[in-house]
């Protein structure tokens, strides 16, 4: 259900209300009680698809996908390839990987 922005004509009292698309407009203003209430024109809001199982995400372009897969960041420690090679960056340091014995 979306929210109606309402004003009124009398006292200036602005509001907003939740409301079924189906249900009539108020009229009588919460605040002052007279019939001059006034439903604003809103700018409305984007739908956004997010997740799988919408036709939006799931029969993306091959391009676009490569394109996310290439901005995804790899994992483990947290360094990212430069210029699209597999080497890091100066100064990052590669985790170490079990050849070291507790002490």
């Amino acid at each position: 259900m979306p929210t109606y922005d309402y004003q009124c004509a009398a006292c200036s009292h602005h509001f907003e209300q939740f409301q079924s698309m189906t249900a009539r407009p108020l009229k009588q203003c919460p605040e002052c009680g007279k019939r001059t209430l006034q439903r604003l024109i809103g700018a409305g809001a984007a739908v956004i698809f997010k997740g799988s199982g919408f036709h939006q995400t799931d029969y993306r372009s091959a391009s676009y996908k490569a394109g996310a897969k290439n901005d995804a960041r790899p994992e483990g420690g947290g360094c990212t390839p430069t210029c699209g090679t597999d080497q890091a960056p100066t100064g990052c340091k590669k985790p170490k990987t079990g050849g070291d014995k507790p002490a």
